[in-house]
């Protein structure tokens, strides 16, 4: 058997502001930006060099529940984990694209990481895992 995580769906407010920040700031790659209707479009968006195929789908949140999520889907926690092969190449071109870093970046027993918020405040470990 074999299975894997294919996408993960990320609360926007807009699609187009998501798509600039998500290919500027973090600096991924656009994978598809369908529209499937007047207001719903198909958005994904995967860190380059993605080798394990997970992406996020930027969904725009389309109720009162929804919009109160966007930037909290985890409850304050790190949501997402973003691997490297180098973290201070990634965590300089980051910064200088003008991602923000939570703290300043710390040698764990398991790698080199550092936490930074998405536009949203959604909260991200950069993580190069240790040897």
């Amino acid at each position: 058997m074999s299975q894997n995580i294919a996408a993960i769906s990320l609360l926007v407010r807009e699609y187009d502001e998501a798509i600039a920040y998500y290919t500027q700031s973090a600096g991924f790659t656009l994978i598809e930006d369908t529209r499937m209707s007047e207001d719903k479009r198909w958005v994904r968006v995967a860190p380059p060099g993605s080798d394990a195929g997970t992406e996020l789908l930027l969904a725009r949140a389309a109720s009162v529940e929804q919009r109160a999520q966007i930037g909290n889907q985890c409850g304050g926690r790190v949501w997402l984990f973003l691997h490297t092969d180098d973290f201070w190449r990634d965590y300089r071109a980051m910064q200088g694209r003008g991602v923000r870093f939570c703290e300043q970046p710390r040698e764990e027993a398991y790698g080199t990481v550092a936490v930074w918020e998405d536009l949203y405040g959604n909260r991200w470990d950069l993580l190069q895992l240790a040897r």
